[in-house]
């Protein structure tokens, strides 16, 4: 192995559709957390590096500048990931585009749809790779132009689903990324999905679920980006389809309802295309950082995020102006840290 200034590099060769099974220690399900060890199977690394094309994989220690700062924040993130490729740009929005495996064709055209627009205004897509609406998105994000970043339940020299080769290599060839807390060589197993789904939320600063199941494993992304304090965004469908019935579900807990891509743009604070321009909001002679922050809110939730992004206030800071709110009646919590006024 060599190490460069991001971490450990191994070169592992070409993505496979298998893999080779590497010794990861004691790996055992925690939970939301995962300890894969330190321990790489230098045979099988070994091996790798016969095939054809070489491609490095770096290790990225927590403790390491090229860490994600998003993810540092939280406790339960891995002590450490491996990438191929680039990780997301630290200065540009980022959205999780999610959903069920098998959507409907209303479904695909949606994420499709919603991750092309998203894209074409400058907004990194990530996702899961999977099939139906990640692999939408992903194929939506490059259409658009910008970068799309996928985070494996398998190690990221493993092309999980198979029939996703293509995909996984065009969005290396696109300047994206494959990210994964499995050591390389690691097969899926079912535990690593629910696990991977928090770092999904945590790179992300808004995420949208466009087609779920009522017991989805894409409403366990939606919960991991609530406690994150990130903003949710639900598409709602037909109100007989159980493929829209999480969707449905977490519009009535709070999430936002994802009408039109501008909905998410304009929450993100990027000017959308064909959207009426809000009128102004009145002064009620509050102090000057409450009404800063009185005036981000609005009918529609929002989250104390978003408010954060919006004012350039510290977390505490906006925390203590919304209780202020609250207490004087100007705001409600119409959901776990979701806030719109009265």
């Amino acid at each position: 192995m060599e190490r460069t200034d991001t971490g450990i590099v191994i070169d592992t060769g070409n993505a496979t559709d298998t893999g080779s099974t590497m010794d990861t220690g004691n790996a055992t399900d925690t939970g939301n957390t995962m300890n894969t060890g330190n321990v790489i199977d230098t045979e099988n690394t070994t091996n790798a590096m016969n095939t054809v094309n070489t491609e490095q994989i770096q290790c990225i220690d927590k403790d390491h500048p090229e860490y994600p700062q998003k993810m540092r924040q939280y406790p339960s993130m891995p002590s450490r990931i491996y990438l191929k490729g680039r990780l997301p740009s630290p200065d540009k929005p980022t959205v999780a585009v999610i959903g069920a495996r098998m959507c409907s064709p209303y479904g695909r055209i949606q994420a499709f749809r919603y991750a092309k627009a998203l894209s074409e205004a400058g907004v990194q897509i990530i996702s899961g790779m999977a099939l139906g609406i990640d692999s939408e998105g992903h194929k939506g994000a490059l259409e658009g132009k910008m970068p799309t970043f996928a985070v494996l339940g398998c190690g990221v020299d493993v092309c999980y689903p198979k029939t996703n080769k293509q995909l996984y290599k065009r969005i290396l060839w696109e300047n994206g990324g494959i990210i994964s807390e499995c050591p390389p060589g690691t097969q899926p197993m079912p535990w690593c999905f629910p696990a991977r789904n928090r770092i999904i939320s945590a790179l992300s600063d808004a995420v949208l679920v466009v087609e779920a199941k009522e017991n989805s494993g894409s409403l366990i992304t939606a919960g991991f980006a609530l406690e994150q304090g990130k903003m949710v965004f639900a598409i709602p469908g037909a109100v007989c389809d159980a493929l829209s019935t999480g969707c449905h579900r977490l519009i009535y807990d709070g999430a936002g309802i994802a009408y039109c891509p501008e909905v998410i743009l304009e929450e993100l604070g990027i000017s959308g295309r064909n959207r009426p321009q809000t009128e102004e909001k009145p002064n009620l002679g509050l102090a000057s950082d409450l009404n800063l922050v009185y005036s981000c809110l609005d009918l529609r939730p929002k989250t104390p995020d978003y408010i954060v992004r919006k004012t350039g206030f510290s977390p505490a800071q906006v925390s203590n102006c919304l209780v202020e709110l609250m207490l004087r009646g100007l705001i409600r919590e119409s959901g776990r840290h979701y806030y719109v006024r009265t």
